[in-house]
């Protein structure tokens, strides 16, 4: 009788955990139930589509939800999308050639941005001249930031041998400007828009003013997603466009979201935002091929990916 009164007891003990289950389950926004793309950013205002992203994400109804990760440096961000702790990221987009060139299937679907690299100087910097024997920073060697210091100094009639090229993380430079360890740097911003307020560096060159439609960071993602979840990323990709269009409007609303995710000043991010687009945000294939040509001509690689092998351009047309 004993035994009955157990097996009972353990039976009633199953169902109620089951029944529990499925009430949480059901409960709340059912947020359970969407997937997560989890996607990777670095503190610039190259990924304020992200942003505004998450934003609407929390706010809206949308059939997935968004996990931004933080990442400290380029390597760090890629070291996670190549080995699939992150569905995705806003990256450089030459970072994310490399890797598909070494058998990382990747996809680019947009552009983070358009415009908004800045070539920096020192204030007793006069002219891309006085470069020479100088030390000059760019984020990463196989970025579209150092192809836009190379065809500088090309314009300019300067070897880029000439100059002494480093690598730093972007939040660095600004204070190696003004402490004098660099003379010159060219990144993402905000960090180019510090300088010029602080008054310890001064523009050289505005990007579009070296190349036209440069393609620099670009929302990224892993083939395999892609295909895995062609609905959400067809969603989520809509969802980027507005985002992108809303991120244009540069209004107290997209300062304050970027705030977040930036610890920068009212005057940094106005200057910041007066040189950086984001209401078109296709991936132009003249500007890839462009792109594909000076990392060549460079020497950085002998066989970039070609626009079909690593740009897929229909999420975003079916979103436009």
């Amino acid at each position: 009788m004993k035994r009955q009164k157990l097996i009972s007891l353990s039976l009633l003990l199953a169902v109620s955990m089951v029944l529990s289950a499925c009430g949480s389950n059901d409960s709340g926004e059912g947020s359970s139930d969407k997937p997560t793309i989890k996607l990777g950013y670095l503190p610039i205002t190259h990924a304020v589509p992200l942003y505004i992203e998450a934003q609407m994400n929390e706010e809206e109804d949308q059939p997935f939800n968004i996990e931004l990760v933080k990442f400290p440096s380029w390597p760090d961000l890629m070291d996670a999308l190549n080995t699939g702790r992150i569905d995705g990221a806003s990256a450089l987009v030459t970072v994310a050639m490399r890797a598909k060139e070494q058998g990382i299937d990747l996809k680019a679907v947009a552009l983070g941005h358009r415009d908004g690299n800045v070539l920096i100087a020192a204030n007793e910097i006069d002219s891309v001249q006085d470069l020479v024997g100088e030390t000059f920073a760019v984020p990463h060697k196989f970025s579209t930031h150092n192809v836009l210091l190379y065809q500088m100094l090309k314009t300019e009639g300067v070897a880029y041998e000439d100059v002494d090229v480093v690598e730093m993380p972007p939040a660095e430079m600004p204070a190696a400007l003004s402490e004098g360890r660099i003379a010159g740097y060219v990144v993402a911003e905000p960090f180019g828009a510090q300088s010029v307020v602080l008054e310890t560096g001064k523009v050289l060159y505005q990007d579009n003013e070296v190349w036209e439609n440069s393609v620099d960071c670009a929302l990224i993602l892993h083939n395999d997603f892609i295909q895995d979840n062609q609905e959400t990323a067809q969603a989520f990709v809509n969802s980027y466009v507005e985002a992108g269009n809303k991120a244009e409007l540069k209004d107290d609303h997209v300062k304050e979201i970027s705030s977040e995710y930036m610890d920068v000043n009212d005057e940094v991010m106005d200057l910041s935002f007066e040189w950086i687009s984001y209401d078109d945000l296709r991936i132009p294939e003249d500007s890839y091929e462009q792109l594909r040509t000076y990392l060549k001509e460079m020497g950085l690689t002998d066989n970039p990916p070609s626009y079909e092998e690593f740009v897929d351009q229909t999420l975003i047309d079916e979103a436009m």
